[in-house]
């Protein structure tokens, strides 16, 4: 059966993998545009992205790269999920103790700058704590009037990074979701739009109460039995409705990533057409809405049921984008994967052929991700799985197309 063929035997306990990127001692990441996003289009103004991104900059009172980078330095390819987290993770069992509040981390530079934004739209925001500062946002959580919030702004490193424009585009999507959410309310939880700054990308939200689903993008732990099954109602909640078709737009050219990936040899010359010859297949097949980034890190657990964050990559896709995204980072829960190969079937045989190709160019995506120079033990083990859980969505596909 197909939810066999990709459902590998159980492994054994690893330990939790970010995403890789550089480290003292080690080569940096291979410099890769990131994957699975669509080009920047120019502006309603007739405007070059690159003046767009210098208006950008002015608004966010940075200067350009050229006036920040040293001649001849290289900065560092931005990840998706890059980014550190400044509570440490929890472990099972352990109950939420509340956060230490850090008043030196709401000093720093680029967590100022930030917070100058979220004042000119949120004068009364009282800044608590901060949640993140990575590479492309800086998180920090504060109250307005006794309401719990949270403020996300693009960080000063993703201004001046080589992906500006893509970071940008992104941030200016992720805002008009909200914003069209606030017209079109989903049947999934998310947190409420408070206030927004398209122009100096500054986004603030409803702190929802609740616990990530994981910390990790490939988390060593899985969530529970009920706890994945809660998670998986939700995106398949989301994958059902239908807003009005002008609200999202499609966010993935398939055969631009087929044949990127082709290009680079991660497809041979027969899974790129066995990829097309699905897609041919799929022609006519309705689009799915979807979270487009359906990591366990991206999905909180609260009490009143599961919330989904970061909105960066919602839009359409072929069916089950979001349980190709989950089986991907699911590789320690044979059990998990497996009822998310059965739903992605029980649609019927066109919407198990979207699953597969949507599974192979994720986890090409992922292989992407952590093949890099300088991998550790831990990382090369990650990196195998990644090449075994590869070889069966290629079988599966193969299988498919010997039944058409």
């Amino acid at each position: 059966m197909y939810s066999s063929a990709t459902s590998p035997t159980p492994t054994a306990s690893r330990t939790a993998l970010r995403p890789p990127g550089a480290a003292a001692g080690r080569p940096g990441p291979k410099q890769v545009p990131p994957p699975s996003r669509p080009a920047v289009p120019r502006g309603a103004d007739g405007r070059s992205t690159d003046a767009r991104g210098q208006a950008v900059r002015t608004a966010l009172g940075l200067r350009g790269p050229e006036a920040v980078v040293p001649v001849g330095a290289r900065m560092p390819a931005v990840r998706p999920g890059d980014g550190r987290m400044l509570r440490p993770p929890m472990r099972p069992g352990q109950t939420g103790a509340p956060e230490r509040i850090d008043p030196a981390a709401l000093q720093t530079p680029a967590v100022r700058a930030a917070l100058a934004g979220v004042a000119r739209i949120c004068p009364a925001f009282t800044p608590r704590q901060v949640l993140r500062e990575g590479s492309r946002h800086i998180l920090v959580a504060g109250t307005i009037g006794r309401a719990p919030v949270v403020a996300k702004c693009l960080a000063p490193q993703a201004v001046r990074s080589e992906h500006f424009e893509q970071l940008v585009a992104d941030f200016h999507h992720e805002v008009a979701v909200y914003r069209a959410f606030v017209r079109h309310r989903p049947p999934v939880r998310l947190p409420r739009l408070v206030a927004a700054d398209h122009d100096r990308c500054v986004l603030v939200m409803e702190r929802v109460p609740g616990r990530p689903a994981a910390r990790e993008r490939h988390p060593v732990n899985a969530p529970t039995p009920g706890e994945v099954r809660a998670l998986l109602t939700a995106v398949r909640t989301l994958n059902l409705w239908r807003p009005p078709t002008d609200v999202f737009q499609p966010r993935l050219d398939y055969q631009l990533e087929i044949a990127r990936y082709h290009s680079v040899g991660q497809l041979t010359d027969r899974d790129a057409g066995d990829l097309r010859g699905l897609l041919h297949g799929l022609g006519h097949t309705p689009l799915q809405l979807c979270h487009g980034d359906a990591l366990l890190s991206n999905m909180l657990l609260a009490p009143s049921g599961p919330v989904l964050v970061d909105w960066e990559q919602a839009g359409w896709y072929l069916p089950g984008y979001d349980l190709a995204v989950l089986w991907s980072v699911l590789s320690g829960d044979t059990a998990a994967r497996r009822q998310i190969s059965q739903l992605a079937q029980s649609g019927g045989t066109l919407a198990r052929d979207a699953f597969l190709v949507n599974l192979v160019l994720v986890l090409m995506r992922e292989i992407r991700l952590y093949d890099v120079p300088g991998a550790g033990e831990e990382q090369r083990i990650m990196i195998r799985r990644l090449y075994d859980d590869a070889a069966l969505a290629r079988r599966a596909v193969r299988a498919a197309v010997g039944t058409r």
